[in-house]
């Protein structure tokens, strides 16, 4: 049976507020090739981004919520069940912000019962450490319901973002207090944090790394021993952050890994990860 491919990092073209305008305007320059109004209308239509991920030889794709209205702004979790409601394709990710929610707990048990698989936290933008106690009551219920919880990781080009919340080290705490919880390196600390997103991986059962948004032609130059956890690194492509995520799959595929390791990166880890 052929292994899926699995974006796990895609992010809606339509955001109920940029609250900053540097985030819209990364967007438009990374496809400034194109008209914006007809990208942003086709992009709007969830029909037409199954074909696009199609297309790229992409099987399924992780959307993702984001409150986030200090940075880059709020694609409400409603908007995103929406988009997704009867496309087996793509699977939803709710976005809880700690500073807005009284509990973090009962919040992510009322949208898993909605229909997401899981959620993901900002906190270079929600500007909160992801050890923060007002966290723990949503790490308990999704290591009970064994949801995996993204983690924003890593550095940020946005205005407002704060780097200091992005170090993966806060995760370690995490990780041994809810051993049975599938936490999610988002961009493996991407810049500063290489190496301790890739020793927590190795040494933390329930942790993984994601790669999106890192060149992936560099990803053995970051992690020159990935392979020793080969069964933890998670596909995406951070879209619309990129141009043609057929041509990251391509690249993954070309590096000097095993089959298995690339197929496992591609999608092997992720299918099994969402129960697939």
């Amino acid at each position: 049976m052929k292994t899926p491919v699995i974006d796990f990092h895609i992010h809606p073209i339509v955001y109920d507020q940029f609250y900053v305008e540097t985030a819209l305007n990364w967007i438009k320059k990374m496809h400034a090739d194109k008209d914006w109004d007809q990208f942003y209308k086709d992009f709007s239509d969830p029909d037409y981004l199954c074909k696009f991920l199609q297309n790229n030889g992409i099987d399924y794709g992780v959307v993702m919520a984001e409150i986030s209205p200090m940075v880059t702004g709020v694609c409400s979790n409603e908007y995103v069940l929406r988009f997704c409601q009867d496309k087996k394709m793509l699977i939803p990710f709710a976005s809880i912000n700690p500073s807005l929610t009284v509990n973090t707990g009962l919040e992510l048990n009322l949208l898993i019962e909605q229909g997401f698989q899981g959620v993901k936290l900002y906190p270079t933008y929600q500007h909160c450490y992801p050890n923060d106690r007002r966290l723990y009551p949503l790490y308990s219920q999704a290591e009970e319901l064994k949801i995996p919880v993204m983690v924003h990781t890593g550095t940020s080009i946005f205005k407002g973002a704060k780097l200091k919340y992005g170090d993966p080290l806060y995760l370690d705490e995490v990780a041994v207090d809810f051993p049975g919880l599938p936490i999610i390196l988002v961009h493996s600390g991407r810049g500063f944090w290489y190496d301790q997103a890739f020793v927590l991986t190795r040494i933390h059962e329930n942790v993984y790394m994601e790669v999106a948004g890192l060149p992936p032609q560099k990803l053995l130059t970051y992690f020159p021993e990935l392979e020793r956890v080969s069964g933890k690194v998670l596909f995406g492509t951070d879209w619309p952050g990129i141009t043609d995520p057929a041509g990251n799959i391509r690249a993954i595929k070309k590096l000097p890994l095993g089959s298995e390791t690339i197929q496992n990166i591609l999608g092997g880890n992720a299918s099994r990860l969402l129960g697939l």
